[in-house]
C-alpha cells in the first residue's frame, strides 16, 4: 500500500517516544489543530449524535402507536438493511467523486424519506408503509467513514496521529450514543412519539450541511487511471473485518432493543436512554484510554482481546434484577466494544488501498449496520415470545462468534498487516 514507508513510519513494536509521559488529552491535541479540522469534526458530531437517535426513536415510535415490539424491530432492521445495501455503494461512489458531489444529493433524496416516514406515523397510515419510508432514508453517504477518510488524508505519514485520529473518531461515536438515545427517548415519551425522529431528522440535516462546508480538510480523488479495478471487498482480510463488525452492530442492536423492553417491563421505560448512554459511557472511556495507550501493539492481539471482551463484558446483564443493577453492569459491558472498533478500522487503514478506503470501511461498517439489523429483529422476537431480559442472551452468543472469527484468522490477518508494514 506503501502509504506507512518512509521515515515517519513505525513498526508495530516500537516503542512510541514521549508517549508515557504525555496526559490521554494531549494525545488528541493536534487533531483540533488541523486547519478546519474543527468545521468538519463538530458537523460529524451533529450529524452523527442525530444518526444515533433514529433507531431508538422509531422503536419508540413504532411500539407507542403499534403496541408491537417486533414490528419495531423489523422496521429497525428494515431500515438498516437498506442501509446496508447502500452504503458500499455509496462508499465507491464518493472514492471516485468526492465526498460532497455525492453527499449533497443524497443527503436531499433521504430527507424526503424522512418526512414520508413522519407522515405515516403522525397521520396513523398503514404500518406496511413505514417498510418503504424508512428504509429510504438510508440512501445517505456514511459520515463516520468520510471522516476517517479525512483524517488519513491529513495524517498519512503521521501514524502516530493517524492512530490517535481513528481512536478519536470512535470515542466521539460513542459519545454520540450517550446523547442520542437518551435525547431520543425523552422526546418522545416527554411530547409524543415521533418528537425523537422529527428532531433526530433536523439535526442530521444541519450536521451534514456543516460537515460539508469544510472543503479544506475534503480528500481528493484519486485519478482513474491510478485506482484498482476490483471492488474493495475483494481485499484479502476484508471479509472476516466485516463479519466481526457484523457480530458488533448484533451486540448494539439487541441492546437498543432489549434495554427499551426491560426498562418497560420494570416499569420504567424513560430509564433505557440513561442505561444505553452508560453503556456508551463506558465504551468512550474505554476508547479514550486505549486510544492514549495501544500505539504501535499488535493490532490483531488486540482484536483478539476485544471481541473476547465483548463476550464475556456482557454476560453479567442477564442476572441483572433491578434497574440499577443493569445500569452498572451495561457500563462495564460497554468498555470492550470502542477498543474493539478501534483496532478494526486501524486494521483496514493498513490493508486497503487509498484509492479505495471510503469503500472498504463502507463494507466493514456496513457489516455493522446490518448486525444491528438482525439484533434488533432477532431480540424483538424472543421479547415478545420468550421474555425481555432473555434477549441478551443473543448479544452473549454474537460476541463468542466475534472471538471465534478473530482466532480463526489471527495468522492471516497478522500476515497482511506486516506486509502492508513493509
Amino acid at each position: 500500500m506503501g502509504r506507512l514507508a518512509g521515515p515517519e513510519a513505525r513498526s508495530t513494536t516500537d516503542p512510541v517516544p514521549g508517549r508515557s509521559g504525555e496526559t490521554v488529552l494531549a494525545t488528541y491535541r493536534p487533531l483540533f489543530e488541523v486547519p478546519g479540522a474543527r468545521r468538519f469534526i463538530v458537523g460529524g458530531f451533529t450529524a452523527r449524535s442525530a444518526g444515533s437517535m433514529f433507531g431508538v426513536s422509531v422503536v419508540a415510535m413504532v411500539a407507542a402507536r403499534t403496541g408491537s415490539y417486533e414490528l419495531a424491530g423489523a422496521v429497525v432492521a428494515a431500515g438498516m438493511v437498506s442501509l446496508a445495501v447502500c452504503a458500499p455503494f455509496l462508499g465507491r461512489l464518493v472514492d471516485r467523486y468526492g465526498q460532497r458531489r455525492v453527499a449533497i444529493p443524497f443527503f436531499l433524496f433521504s430527507g424526503f424519506w424522512a418526512v414520508m416516514t413522519l407522515l405515516t406515523s403522525l397521520r396513523g397510515w398503514p404500518s406496511w408503509l413505514l417498510f418503504i419510508t424508512f428504509p429510504l432514508c438510508g440512501a445517505i453517504p456514511n459520515l463516520g467513514t468520510m471522516a476517517r477518510a479525512r483524517w488519513s488524508h491529513i495524517f498519512a505519514h503521521d501514524p502516530r496521529n493517524l492512530h490517535s485520529a481513528m481512536s478519536f473518531e470512535q470515542v466521539m461515536e460513542e459519545v454520540t450514543f450517550v446523547i442520542g438515545p437518551v435525547l431520543a427517548i425523552w422526546l418522545s415519551t416527554a411530547f409524543f412519539p415521533e418528537a425523537g425522529f422529527l428532531f433526530a431528522t433536523v439535526a442530521y440535516a444541519v450536521g451534514v450541511l456543516v460537515f460539508i462546508s469544510a472543503r479544506s480538510t475534503e480528500p481528493p480523488v484519486v485519478p482513474h487511471h491510478e485506482r484498482p479495478s476490483e471492488h474493495a471487498y475483494r481485499v484479502p482480510g476484508l471479509v472476516p473485518l466485516a463479519f466481526i463488525m457484523v457480530m458488533t452492530g448484533v451486540i448494539f442492536g439487541v441492546n437498543e432493543v432489549v434495554t427499551l423492553a426491560v426498562s418497560q417491563e420494570w416499569g420504567a421505560p424513560g430509564a433505557a436512554g440513561a442505561i444505553l448512554a452508560l453503556y456508551a459511557v463506558g465504551s468512550a472511556a474505554a476508547g479514550l484510554v486505549f486510544g492514549h495507550i495501544s500505539h504501535g501493539r499488535n493490532l490483531v492481539k488486540l482484536l483478539m482481546l476485544g471481541t473476547l471482551g465483548m463476550a464475556v463484558l456482557e454476560m453479567p446483564v442477564l442476572i441483572a434484577t433491578n434497574l440499577w443493577a443493569l445500569a452498572g453492569l451495561m457500563l462495564v459491558a460497554g468498555m470492550a466494544t470502542a477498543p474493539t472498533l478501534i483496532t478494526t478500522m486501524n486494521l483496514i487503514e493498513r490493508i486497503v488501498p487509498k484509492a479505495q478506503l471510503n469503500e472498504g470501511m463502507t463494507i466493514v461498517l456496513t457489516g455493522l449496520i446490518i448486525g444491528v439489523a438482525a439484533g434488533s429483529a432477532i431480540s424483538g422476537v424472543v421479547i415478545d415470545r420468550i421474555g425481555a431480559q432473555h434477549g441478551y442472551w443473543v448479544a452473549v452468543i454474537a460476541g463468542g462468534f466475534a472471538f471465534v472469527m478473530a482466532l480463526g484468522t489471527r495468522a492471516f490477518l497478522t500476515r497482511r498487516e506486516l506486509h502492508n508494514l513493509r
